[in-house]
């Protein structure tokens, strides 16, 4: 583990929104050789709003959790009247995989 990475949170992005988020605020955001070709950015707790941080952990888990999951949650939502994530975020098939003192690991 590289001394940038030490107490940050590891979270899966959409490949296609992965530079705009980087772009979006690179205090907060920000990524490691490691995870270079890899769809997931670094988060700096520090510098994310615990609102945002709340969109980035939802949007990770709405990518990998299972379709029929995925499907009851958004349809769970939209009854309670929130809005629910964008439909690319509706895809995806896994959990939490692991985690490390500094770090977890959400793909």
């Amino acid at each position: 583990m590289s001394p940038s990475e030490a107490g940050a949170l590891c979270v899966r992005v959409d490949p296609d929104e992965k530079e705009l988020l980087l772009e979006s605020n690179p205090k907060a955001y920000f990524t490691t050789p490691h995870y270079a070709n890899y769809p997931a950015v670094l988060i700096r707790f520090e510098h994310i709003a615990g609102e945002e941080l709340a969109e980035r952990i939802e949007d990770a888990w709405l990518l990998r959790a299972p379709k029929r999951v995925v499907d009851d949650f958004l349809a769970k939502v939209e009854r309670a009247g929130i809005e629910p994530a964008p439909p690319a975020c509706k895809i995806g098939a896994g959990t939490l995989v692991g985690s490390h003192p500094s770090r977890i690991w959400l793909t």
